[in-house]
């Protein structure tokens, strides 16, 4: 990504158009003619609630979580006909699923049940694209939990996992952007998010409506970023204001001088060194005040382009629907995701069951425990979840696709929106039943910082920032393969290591993520006095503060 992508100043094309320049007995499984029925869906769960993709870029953090479990748990994995009614209505496809789990539980060769498992999965996901169709919808409880869990049948787990997995907390009360498979594909079919772009997606509306939304979309960015800047310099004028009433009121202070009771004394030097601040306190605010008329007036175009684009898309029929194309595009895509997760030597079956399943409750990426991970990293990393947009650092917290399989690497597949790049939320993956969640979730995070940064430097990458501080080193190392396997290594020693004063990078590696990665204040301050190396890279940031090339 070249610099000025994240600049303001109008698309070409945006001017053109506006005209200005466990268990596996048989017995579980109830006989396929009994399944089958013509039950509809729609007595369950309504996902209309699914987040949208406002971006907050005045957010300071993730909220604390102070409620990981339900204390009850709800009862639908107790109910006899979930698998039943999971299979219901679900086509020919539902049927072949029944089947061939029917040969894998019953079989008692072992050669055998390897090749019945091997046989289940594609049509599993055959299957599960029925189910994942009709997300955007009103959803039977059983379907949902599919989607979300992988649990195609209750029995599959043990009595006290069943347990734990009814208590974990169904609605998304922190309104974070961290959902689950079936609000993921709600959102997306919904519109309520944008399809992945790892895929063309097909549109219901013609190629004008198409390129008026991704204008809007455009449009919608820039006005974002500049209602950030408005606030941002309003937030500097009430800060420079302070100052200016702090330094009067020392000026105002007066004493009696001992010779002349009726007159006052002469200033004394802290109110001569007042003085000179109010000299460029004032300065700071004409300037603060011309860079405000800038930014609001950049924010009413912006305004006013985002409601003209609207107008013409009104005008033309009304908002642009994803199509069943779209959210089938979605599920391949989160399809390959769910294969990266595991890898190829990984476990690729896509059933909850107790035999594949060994979770403790905090190694489960629920969503409570996302976010408590995500909160940790950030009280490490600074700047983990922060993009430049007008030379200015917003914080801007990614999606994150918690998705039902027993992978153990997270990874982002965008860091941020094709069409808005100054305030779109990048997207990452975390499997649900890793065996270290903690790393599962720093590979994730590693990956979008690797992303972010490499885009932002564009034809750049190999020689400026991050990555071109990176890149030299592992040129000079002469190492082989892939260099970002690398970076995400080296990141995890970073935050778990390094942050601890363990030093376990190369000094020069050490350098570079200390510049372009740097702790909190906190995580400095104590590593300053750990050792000598951390108390040399802490004077390096106050000698670049004094000489303003921080």
């Amino acid at each position: 990504m070249a610099g000025n992508d994240f600049q303001g100043g109008m698309d070409p094309e945006l001017a053109a158009l506006l005209g200005t320049a466990g268990t596996t007995d048989s017995s579980l499984l109830p006989d396929f003619n009994d399944i089958f029925g013509e039950k509809k869906d729609g007595d369950g769960v309504d996902n209309a609630g699914s987040p949208g993709s406002d971006v907050d870029l005045g957010g300071s953090g993730f909220p604390q979580v102070t409620r990981r479990f339900e204390e009850k748990g709800h009862s639908f994995f107790n109910d006899p006909n979930y698998y039943k009614n999971v299979l219901s209505n679900e086509g020919d496809i539902a049927q072949r699923v029944h089947t061939i789990l029917q040969k894998y539980l019953t079989t008692k060769d072992p050669k055998d049940r390897s090749v019945f498992r091997q046989q289940f999965i594609a049509p599993y996901w055959e299957y599960l694209l029925n189910v994942a169709r009709k997300a955007s919808g009103n959803m039977m409880p059983c379907k949902k939990f599919l989607l979300r869990f992988g649990l195609l049948h209750p029995n599959f787990l043990k009595t006290e996992t069943r347990e734990f997995f009814s208590k974990i907390v169904v609605e998304n009360e922190l309104d974070q952007p961290i959902l689950y498979m079936d609000e993921w594909l709600n959102g997306v079919g919904t519109a309520k998010m944008r399809p992945s772009t790892t895929d063309e997606v097909k549109i219901a509306k013609g190629n004008s409506q198409s390129k008026l939304q991704q204008l809007l979309e455009k449009a919608q960015g820039k006005l974002d970023g500049s209602r950030v800047i408005v606030k941002q310099k309003d937030r500097e004028r009430n800060e420079i204001e302070r100052f200016l009433r702090d330094r009067i009121h020392v000026i105002y202070e007066r004493s009696p001088l001992r010779e002349l009771p009726d007159v006052s004394d002469n200033l004394h030097e802290r109110q001569k060194a007042a003085v000179f601040e109010i000299q460029n306190l004032l300065k700071d605010l004409l300037k603060n005040d011309s860079d405000l008329v800038i930014s609001i007036k950049d924010y009413i175009n912006a305004e006013a382009d985002v409601q003209t684009l609207r107008e013409k898309i009104e005008q033309e029929g009304g908002s642009v629907t994803v199509d069943i194309g779209a959210l089938d595009a979605e599920f391949d895509t989160i399809r390959q995701m769910a294969k990266m997760t595991c890898g190829r030597q990984g476990n690729h079956f896509p059933v909850l069951t107790s035999e594949y399943f060994h979770c403790g409750p905090n190694d489960v990426a629920t969503r409570e425990n996302v976010i408590s991970l995500l909160a940790r990293i950030e009280s490490i990393d600074a700047e983990a979840f922060c993009r430049v947009y007008k030379n200015r650092l917003n914080r801007i917290t990614p999606y994150v696709l918690l998705i039902p399989t027993y992978g153990d690497t997270g990874f982002c597949w965008e860091p941020f929106d094709r069409y808005n790049r100054a305030t779109s939320r990048g997207r990452i993956i975390v499997p649900m039943y890793p065996r270290n969640l903690y790393y599962a979730v720093h590979t994730a995070v590693a990956d979008l910082r690797w992303q972010v940064a490499k885009e932002k430097a564009s034809f750049y990458w190999m020689e400026e920032g991050l990555t071109g501080h990176y890149y030299q080193w592992f040129q000079a190392m002469k190492l082989k393969g892939d260099i970002k396997e690398f970076f995400i290594r080296d990141y995890i020693l970073w935050m778990t290591k390094e942050s601890e004063g363990i030093q376990k990078l190369e000094k020069d590696v050490r350098g570079t993520f200390w510049r372009y990665m740097p702790f909190t204040r906190e995580v400095k301050e104590k590593l300053k006095t750990r050792n000598l190396i951390y108390q040399e890279l802490y004077q390096r940031d106050l000698n670049r503060q004094m000489s303003d090339g921080y």
